[in-house]
């Protein structure tokens, strides 16, 4: 099922076409914002249109991701056994623990991740029609220099969309790393979108826009999400 261009659920409502396959997506969000329920939406709304994704977790622990995407309608143990998804654990190195997951990160120290990517991930073959999402990729600052950490993502997590046909969605804290950090991921992404919690008196919107798109027409203002009862994330109409 590979074609020349795939549609994000969520981020495609606010485009006027397809994404190209290899597309790098950076997303900018506050702590408070619904990004996480989004992520698990993107990702069940994907898997649910037959293709498949990779959902590397860092925020929580693996089980919990399986968790809500069960909610969300999802046959998890048979889309693990069929490849169809794979739940990288970053989580427990993050805990200076040796994961029992199947597919895990044991150390998230950049000299050895990029040893591991050039290697096993950027030379693998095309895997058209997947989307591999990071939930949080601010975890590396935790164990990196930011210049190393984010030459990371330039030089391995980024070009292994183009290499593999994919699509990567990486997100990042907004408001914990330098400018510098910032523009440098902004200016290498084919698009940006900005997940944030507008607060006014005793009110609050969860919100999302996109902030830029390369390749697309796009709707660059910002618009409010709806929370199901299953934690689904949905453009408000």
């Amino acid at each position: 099922m590979g074609g020349l261009a795939v549609k994000i659920p969520l981020i495609s409502d606010l485009t006027t076409g397809s994404l190209p396959e290899g597309s790098t997506l950076l997303v900018e969000f506050d702590p408070a914002s619904q990004w996480n329920n989004a992520s698990l939406t993107i990702t069940a709304g994907w898997l649910q249109c037959g293709g498949g994704v990779s959902y590397s977790v860092s925020s929580q622990p693996p089980e919990n991701v399986r968790l809500k995407l069960k909610r969300l309608g999802l046959d998890v143990n048979a889309l693990e056994k069929d490849d169809k998804l794979r739940i990288w654990d970053w989580y427990t190195a993050t805990l200076g623990q040796k994961s029992k997951e199947k597919f895990a990160i044991d150390s998230l120290r950049v000299s050895d991740l990029s040893i591991y990517y050039s290697q096993q991930q950027i030379r693998g073959p095309p895997i058209p029609y997947r989307v591999d999402l990071v939930d949080d990729g601010s975890v590396l600052a935790r164990f990196n220099e930011e210049k190393n950490w984010v030459e990371f993502m330039l030089t391995r997590i980024y070009p292994m969309a183009k290499a593999r046909k994919s699509t990567i969605i990486i997100s990042v804290i907004r408001g914990v790393h330098s400018d510098w950090a910032y523009k440098r991921l902004e200016a290498a992404a084919d698009g940006i979108i900005d997940f944030k919690l507008e607060e006014s008196g005793e009110a609050t919107r969860d919100l999302i826009r996109i902030k830029s798109m390369k390749d697309l027409g796009f709707d660059r203002r910002w618009h409010a999400l709806n929370l199901g009862e299953k934690s689904d994330v949905t453009l408000e109409k």
